[in-house]
């Protein structure tokens, strides 16, 4: 599913390494927590992930495919296999729930019969069947953020990769969050969650890869743990 081999990614020729010489495997149907602090590195690699950035070293695979050498026009193959959600939410808020996850479907071509079947389902998924005509802007934060879910799943991706997706809800929401996705991820879909809260980390009890400056530093695997040296 996603095969990293001796990734470096440098933002300029001077700069310094925002990940140096990263190596992983991820199989299909897996759910992985990467985790480190602020500035670690792991945003940069879910970038990578969905090919926003090309790496200046190593080889990243997707899919079985090579990032850094996909060309353009198999982009947007890409990334309808791949469900994002952001921290920020990224929602068109004067819009509604079904507005929202309708437009991720109308991006890749479905037909609008197809859309008028699927965004119902992935509102209901996400425990949103009766806030489908509710403007964004007036949901909750958790609220906003099923609509995320919700429009990362319309297209039944094959990996859902989740930036910091609970880096602005409180404690509750944030719980209800990662359970969806842990639902999800029991369908058969896999998950890569980019996180520092510790506490979700260690409650959920799945994979954790660590980095550190850009380092991949270690590898836990339900009570299995690797140091990197």
């Amino acid at each position: 599913m996603i095969e990293a081999k001796n990734v470096s990614m440098k933002y300029s020729k001077k700069g310094q390494f925002a990940l140096n010489q990263l190596s992983f495997y991820i199989d299909r149907g897996e759910f992985v927590f990467f985790v480190g602090s602020s500035g670690a590195g792991k945003s940069t690699l879910l970038k990578l992930l969905i090919r926003e950035l090309i790496p200046s070293g190593g080889t990243l695979k997707v899919f079985n495919r090579d990032l850094g050498r996909l060309p353009k026009r198999r982009l947007p193959y890409l990334r309808r296999n791949i469900g994002m959600v952001f921290q920020d939410f990224r929602l068109i808020e004067d819009r509604t729930a079904y507005d929202n996850v309708a437009f991720a479907m109308m991006v890749i071509g479905a037909r609008q019969r197809e859309i008028r079947k699927r965004v119902p389902y992935a509102l209901g998924l996400v425990g949103l069947e009766e806030k489908a005509r509710a403007r964004v802007c007036d949901l909750s934060g958790g609220e906003q953020q099923r609509v995320g879910l919700a429009r990362a799943i319309a297209n039944r991706p094959a990996l859902i990769v989740a930036d910091e997706p609970t880096g602005n809800l409180d404690p509750g929401t944030t719980l209800d969050i990662m359970n969806l996705l842990r639902s999800i991820n029991l369908r058969g879909t896999t998950v890569v969650v980019a996180t520092h809260n510790r506490d979700i980390v260690d409650r959920f009890n799945k994979r954790v890869i660590h980095l550190d400056g850009g380092t991949l530093v270690g590898d836990e695997q339900k009570g299995f743990y690797t140091h990197v040296h």
